[in-house]
């Protein structure tokens, strides 16, 4: 009898962590019904590209983000890439390194083209990981991986604006940051672009 009840409660809580995992799965995979738009377009919208695609794009041209943290803002952080001394053995644990480290850019690093390569030059860095202990600061180090998700301008000093590629640690985020940007760019169906 015992065993009978044991093997019940196995099957009832397998049951309860499937029905848990589809539920999640649904809710983080929200662009599903949108992705399967026929001929690469979003319902409604001509001469956009599905989901699938912009995320396969993001993957594509995934960067490894490593370098000198040159301004906090509200919005993310802006970086200067190149700092390939940053992968030594303990360094590269944290996604944050701090600035006390000695580390210097790369000579010559030329960015690649392949998914993962290192990225070189100034980068925005939006959705990089929020903690308590882990806060960053202007001349610390960042190491993670980031997703493009178009360009950022923000205001360099005084009255001067810079524009730079934009990334994004998430690649969801990345995703909804270039639909967005796809979507603002097409005029809606029947009207008239200005």
């Amino acid at each position: 009898m015992f065993m009978l009840i044991r093997a019940a409660t196995f099957l009832f809580c397998t049951a309860m962590l499937a029905t848990g995992q589809t539920n999640i799965l649904a809710a983080t995979n929200q662009a599903s019904a949108i992705s399967l738009a026929p001929a690469g377009k979003l319902p409604g919208q001509p001469g956009l590209p599905r989901i699938a695609d912009i995320r396969a794009d993001c993957i594509q041209n995934r960067r490894l983000i490593c370098g000198k943290i040159l301004q906090v803002l509200p919005d993310g952080l802006v970086i200067d890439c190149g700092y390939t001394n940053l992968f030594q053995r303990p360094l590269g644990r944290s996604w944050l390194v701090p600035g006390t480290v000695l580390a210097g850019r790369a000579p010559n690093l030329v960015e690649g083209h392949e998914p993962g390569a290192l990225c070189a030059g100034l980068v925005f860095l939006t959705d990089y990981p929020k903690s308590r202990r882990a806060k960053p600061r202007p001349f610390d180090y960042a190491i993670l991986t980031g997703y493009p998700a178009g360009q950022y301008t923000y205001p360099a000093v005084g009255t001067l604006r810079r524009t730079v590629r934009r990334f994004s640690a998430s690649l969801s985020e990345a995703v909804n940051l270039n639909l967005s940007a796809v979507t603002k760019a097409v005029p809606a169906r029947g009207v008239a672009a200005e």
